[in-house]
């Protein structure tokens, strides 16, 4: 029988999410109402212009006072779209004071102070979701930390980002330079005006330290996550990967170590083969590719950000909080039992894709292989092109550590004969 008393939510924020949850929300309200077990209200939605129009949400559940708004004691659930690190983390953790449990989708709040939030949580008999503050409309986290729950994770690898794939796929369909492929995502929506956070990687990272945390039952915080971002890509870099067989593509790689006592999260370009399942993910889309002990390969794909994909997680989560507090239950909180310690980025161990600008001349390749060989790199191909005294050679090593390749290219650099280090990629997927 369901229950006729509803349960009240509070919405911090009502930009493109917030509207998106206001108006599925109100659209889908009986549908909401019987999956349930019991109708949802919305009891108010905290903003910072409240003079903005915003069209199909009731103006008479606009406030400007957002604390007041999750100290209300008839509050059952606050929903946060309003990202950042405060006030969001303030008016989270004073939510759970006030018995409200939270569906976050702020991936820089989590991957920041995740173990802080969820003891906060813990501490009041509440839930904490966050399956909107990774890729999107993809069910990633609960997946991970539910129906995965009886496996071991050794590897996620995906594109987290859409701005950036959408950038390199534009790089690599259209010959077109970083600078143009940036200017036609910027016009049509898919970059912000200042895109530092995604060209940079700093979004994709903290999705990396969500779903390492998630996949390998320890705490991993963004501070933990290598980050390189895609700015130094060139045309002449995707087209070297195209001749090998591969594209380029923004990856968040969170492994454990073959000997299961650690783990890494790193976000940086990489070449990836063509056959593999990720390289065929093409403009803003998202996908993770996870391999585990018995589940063997998975992949999820989908939409990764926008309104309505990211109001779709969040309800799947206030759907899944309303029902744990109609039965009096929470779901999965943290999991960190493992404790394993998080690895530098010198200890990462993967293939390079080197090119050199050298003299051309006799010896050039021979002084070049020394120099790997007496760092202990070795070289799976060479590719030499030359003329007019200038060439260009291009290695490609077997797996080796990123401490010995960066020691490798520094002592290339002291050569006379190498004019300079055009470019260091990843090979990653093989």
């Amino acid at each position: 029988m369901m229950r006729t008393r509803p349960l009240k939510v509070a919405l911090l924020g009502c930009g493109v999410v917030g509207s998106e949850v206001t108006r599925i929300m109100t659209t889908h309200a009986d549908d909401l109402a019987a999956r349930i077990g019991a109708p949802v209200e919305l009891a108010g939605i905290a903003v910072r212009r409240p003079d903005r129009v915003r069209e199909g949400v009731p103006a008479e559940l606009i406030t400007t006072d957002a604390t007041a708004l999750v100290k209300r004691g008839d509050i059952d659930v606050v929903i946060e779209v309003i990202g950042g690190i405060e006030p969001a983390r303030t008016l989270i953790t004073t939510a759970f004071e006030h018995g409200a449990s939270v569906v976050s989708a702020n991936k820089a709040l989590v991957a920041a102070d995740g173990a802080a939030l969820h003891a906060a949580a813990e501490s009041k008999g509440a839930d904490l979701y966050y399956e909107a503050a990774v890729a999107g409309a993809i069910p990633l986290v609960r997946p991970l930390r539910e129906s995965l729950a009886g496996d071991k994770i050794n590897r996620v690898m995906g594109i987290v980002n859409g701005t950036t794939n959408f950038i390199l796929d534009r790089m690599a369909s259209t010959g077109a330079g970083y600078s143009e492929a940036l200017d036609e995502a910027t016009a049509l929506g898919y970059a912000e005006a200042d895109p530092t956070a995604d060209v940079e990687g700093f979004d994709a990272a903290a999705k990396a330290a969500i779903l390492a945390g998630i996949a390998f039952h320890t705490r991993v915080t963004i501070d933990d996550v290598h980050r390189e971002g895609l700015t130094e890509v060139t045309a002449a870099d995707i087209a070297s990967a195209q001749r090998m067989g591969c594209t380029v593509k923004l990856l968040a790689i969170c492994e454990r170590a073959a000997d299961g006592a650690s783990v890494t999260a790193r976000v940086h370009p990489a070449m990836i083969p063509l056959t593999h399942p990720l390289a065929s993910v093409r403009e803003a889309y998202n996908a993770v590719f996870v391999e585990a002990d018995a589940a063997g390969q998975l992949m999820f794909y989908g939409p990764g950000a926008g309104g309505a994909p990211t109001a779709s997680a969040v309800l799947g989560d206030l759907v899944a909080v309303c029902r744990n507090k109609l039965a009096g239950a929470t779901g999965p909180g943290e999991s960190a039992y493992t404790a394993l310690p998080v690895s530098p980025m010198g200890e990462v161990v993967t293939r390079y894709h080197i090119s050199l600008d050298v003299a051309d001349k006799p010896g050039v390749l021979a002084q070049v292989a020394t120099v790997f060989a007496e760092h202990g790199v070795s070289i799976d191909t060479v590719r030499q092109q030359g003329k007019d005294g200038e060439a260009s050679l291009v290695v490609v090593t077997h797996r080796a550590a990123d401490a010995a390749l960066s020691s490798t290219v520094g002592a290339l650099r002291e050569l006379d004969t190498v004019r300079g280090v055009a470019s260091i990629m990843r090979v990653e997927g093989e």
